[in-house]
């Protein structure tokens, strides 16, 4: 059990999955990253970051909302920075349990639009069409090819059979005619 709070402890907190945790492990990085590149001796600097971060909302779990508010409390200590200007953090869950509908801003950015949805559908549709009667005129050439074929087939089975069964009747009928034949002479000869 120890082992699977290691695991699962990032920060100061601990998850509830594995997936959350590193995902605080990740953020734990961008953290980093950004701490050794922010130049705190500009506010503005820091403004740019804090928004764009929530803009682009790189930190969802709490370590990474702590650091936001870290970068939150710097820029309303500054008195250069209007503390009306500075956004609030947005939190994206209800803590009743249920996800907001709505929950990342550049996810609406990039929604498909719903005219390229129905054009793809149209598309597929029509391949899904043409795919249809072509499998449909496959089975009917199958048909007509079984159907004219000398080979006995499902199709044509008793036709070919009745054929040559009639073809021997016809064929075993001339034998008879020419032997009656032959005995018709044998017996005026003698």
């Amino acid at each position: 059990m120890d082992a699977d709070k290691n695991t699962l402890a990032v920060g100061g907190f601990l998850f509830f999955t594995e997936k959350d945790a590193s995902l605080a492990r990740a953020e734990e990085q961008r953290i980093a990253y950004l701490e050794e590149r922010i130049d705190y001796s500009s506010p503005e600097s820091i403004r740019y970051i804090y928004e764009k971060t929530i803009q682009e909302r790189l930190f969802r779990t709490p370590v990474g909302l702590r650091y936001l508010e870290k970068l939150r409390d710097f820029l309303l200590a500054r008195p250069e920075i209007d503390p009306a200007s500075v956004i609030e953090i947005p939190l994206y869950i209800t803590f009743d349990g249920e996800l907001r509908e709505h929950t990342s801003p550049a996810r609406n950015r990039v929604a498909p639009s719903k005219k390229k949805d129905r054009d793809k559908e149209k598309e597929r549709f029509t391949l899904s069409v043409l795919l249809n009667v072509m499998l449909v005129l496959a089975i009917i050439a199958m048909f007509v090819i079984s159907f004219l074929s000398d080979q006995p087939n499902i199709v044509n089975y008793e036709r070919a059979i009745t054929d040559k069964y009639a073809s021997w009747e016809q064929e075993l009928n001339q034998r008879e005619q020419i032997i009656r034949e032959k005995e018709r002479e044998l017996k005026l000869s003698q």
